[in-house]
């Protein structure tokens, strides 16, 4: 019963910054279109480093934003790597479960 609502937790907080991520690259692409405020290169690596990862590569390529950029290019992509090697040993010590 505690993992279950450990893991309901976890998906819950991944989908919920994974959104959030997609959204805020959205709306750092918008301003830089239209030349207004931008939001911070550290918040947009950190939202990625926070578990939004795969939001942060969909906003990267649905908005096609910090594309060339080898900070996100680069970057982006190990913190995903990192995540995934993260919740294979945490299913593997038995703390998740995929099924």
């Amino acid at each position: 019963m505690e993992h279950s609502i450990l893991q309901t937790v976890l998906w819950s907080y991944l989908i919920c910054i994974n959104i959030i991520t997609i959204a805020v690259y959205g709306i750092d692409k918008r301003s830089a279109v239209r030349g207004k405020w931008r939001i911070r290169v550290s918040t947009l690596l950190g939202l990625a480093a926070a578990g939004g990862s795969v939001g942060a590569l969909l906003g990267m390529h649905l908005f096609h934003h910090k594309t060339r950029k080898k900070k996100f290019t680069i970057g982006v992509p190990l913190m995903l790597a990192a995540q995934i090697l993260l919740l294979f040993f945490l299913a593997k010590a038995g703390l998740l479960f995929f099924a």
